[in-house]
């Protein structure tokens, strides 16, 4: 079995904690899904996406059917597991929470932002997918409650973001900066000027590490990779628009306890 390429954090490296951020590279699909596309809800062959999460949870040391990723919404909502659920009964929400070992949690992304937690010494982790309208409306802080009533401490708690598109690429309408600024008007500092008027780049990544720093965790790193713009490693929602492709791959990223 090819070894899928993966991305890791430092703050991550802990006792009894494996984590990976994979990238689109060493998976068996074709096309502008080549090759590790994690996404079951993209268009790709299903026995091929279904290989590429075999890959993945080896490389986690799991077996696939405990690689768990929800059905994403765009939500607020995290869910503790403590088992694996069957395909049919895939939950929707955007984060989840466990304590259980030999049991990996997951998050898809194409430019969102996605966060993977461990608090080694309560022996519990989490893993979240953050766009801007999670990030806005509480993903990341849902996620860190879900872990304290797992006996989970921010005091123990290290956080790392994953690839996200970065501030350079992510252009937007006015519109959409008003849901920022409405919420709190210091937020209008992750917008920067856009060369198209009437436009803005929005910093999804530095939004992100700015309600990360407000939960006084233990850590945060982001690895700085702009979706976008990293064609090689990574896929991107964004991008697949501009150049009009039929559909686009899904990064996963996810984080285990080791049993």
């Amino acid at each position: 079995m090819t070894i899928p390429t993966a991305l890791t954090a430092p703050n991550l490296d802990l006792p009894g904690v494996r984590h990976a951020f994979f990238t689109r590279a060493g998976g068996v699909s074709e096309g502008v899904y080549g090759s590790l596309n994690g996404g079951v809800g993209s268009m790709d062959a299903p026995e091929r996406v279904a290989e590429n999460r075999a890959r993945m949870a080896a490389h986690l040391g799991v077996a696939t059917e405990r690689l768990l990723v929800p059905y994403q919404i765009h939500s607020a909502d995290a869910l503790t597991v403590s088992a694996p659920w069957a395909p049919q009964t895939r939950p929707r929400c955007d984060g989840l929470v466990t304590r259980e070992a030999a049991l990996a949690l997951g998050v898809t992304g194409a430019d969102c932002g996605m966060l993977l937690f461990a608090d080694a010494r309560a022996g519990v982790i989490g893993a979240c997918h953050a766009g801007w309208k999670g990030a806005l409306t509480g993903m990341i802080e849902a996620t860190v409650a879900a872990m304290e009533a797992q006996g989970a401490r921010r005091a123990d708690l290290h956080i790392a973001l994953g690839p996200a598109i970065g501030a350079t690429s992510y252009e937007v309408g006015p519109e959409f900066s008003a849901h920022f600024i409405e919420e709190d008007a210091s937020y209008a500092r992750f917008f920067a000027p856009s060369v198209r008027e009437g436009h803005a780049m929005f910093d999804l990544q530095g939004f992100i590490a700015h309600r990360v720093a407000r939960l006084e965790a233990a850590s945060f790193q982001a690895l700085g990779i702009d979706t976008y713009a990293d064609e090689a490693r990574c896929f991107s929602y964004r991008r697949s628009v501009h150049r009009k492709e039929p559909d686009y791959g899904r990064l996963v990223s996810a984080i285990g306890l080791v049993a």
